[in-house]
């Protein structure tokens, strides 16, 4: 362990954890997360483009324009479905596609509790959809997504793989929520090991997102869907947090239809570590892989 991860896990433990566990006001967490990304995790101006997507309603989303002949991440930020945006998550896409080479697409799709199951799902299908009809071709696509959205990628692709339509080269995930019914052993033997996510939390953040629906679909438990004929995966996710259950159910069902999948599963690193690439060893490495599975795969497209 770096002395950097040890620092990073003291600051979440002592620090991010409980303000987690006691937030009540998805606004003002909304409100916090932005802050914080602008502070700590700055980018660059002029780089992405905020540009407005085709779909009912409307679909903004902001744009890395690719070098010539390069393939695009299409990234779904995490935040358990009711937290985050591009803006949030800006640098950690930026640093990956600069280290595959691709451009990419960021969609500020619907939040809970304003917006319910499944309109994360819709949005995540209206931003495939807007690339095709850009003429982006499916081999030149990478998919990805990190947190509960991780999950929100493997829902869109086995969407596509029911519709019969094409599918990505590829698809990374970091640390997915998979899994909406809850039954991860992780969730409760991992509970005071996870130095970020407070477990206590995640059914009622669940419930909030679902409004009712059943956590059995496969577009909010996607490791009950289909994926015989999906592209190659790679799941990067923690030994020591709360959703590696998740991580390990969703590679399982990968595997059991034929995909090819790779599963890192780290020790001692918290929930979406690789965000800290600048200033986390550990971090700098995973995205390292992730970036040379990406281009690997695009190029043989």
């Amino acid at each position: 362990m770096s002395w950097q991860l040890w620092a990073l896990d003291a600051w979440l433990r002592l620090n991010e954890k409980p303000r987690l566990a006691r937030e009540r006001s998805v606004a003002a967490e909304r409100a916090r997360m932005e802050a914080n990304a602008a502070l700590a995790f700055p980018v660059p101006p002029g780089l992405w483009q905020e540009v407005r997507l085709p779909a009912a309603p409307p679909l903004a989303a902001w744009r890395l324009p690719a070098p010539a002949g390069a393939g695009v991440l299409l990234w779904l930020h995490g935040g358990a479905y009711c937290l985050g945006s591009p803006r949030t998550h800006a640098d950690l896409v930026l640093a990956l596609a600069r280290r595959a080479g691709t451009g990419a697409l960021l969609p500020d799709y619907r939040l809970a509790p304003e917006h319910v199951f499944p309109a994360a799902v819709e949005d995540a299908l209206a931003t495939w959809a807007a690339l095709r009809a850009e003429g982006v071709p499916p081999a030149r696509i990478a998919l990805g997504g990190d947190s509960a959205v991780g999950g929100l990628g493997f829902a869109l692709l086995h969407i596509l793989l029911a519709a019969g339509a094409a599918v990505p080269a590829c698809v990374v995930a970091f640390s997915p929520w998979v899994d909406l019914t809850l039954s991860g052993a992780s969730l409760r033997r991992l509970a005071r090991r996870d130095a970020f996510l407070p477990a206590a939390r995640i059914a009622e953040i669940r419930d909030q997102y679902l409004a009712g629906a059943d956590p059995r679909d496969p577009r909010a438990s996607p490791h009950l869907g289909r994926f015989a004929g999906a592209p190659p995966v790679l799941i990067q996710a923690s030994r020591a947090e709360i959703l590696r259950d998740d991580a390990r159910l969703m590679a399982a069902r990968l595997a059991a239809d034929g995909v090819a999948v790779a599963l890192e599963l780290p020790r001692a690193v918290p929930h979406v570590w690789q965000a800290y690439h600048a200033r986390l060893p550990e971090a700098a490495a995973a995205m390292d892989r992730a970036a040379a599975f990406v281009a690997r795969h695009l190029k043989s497209a």
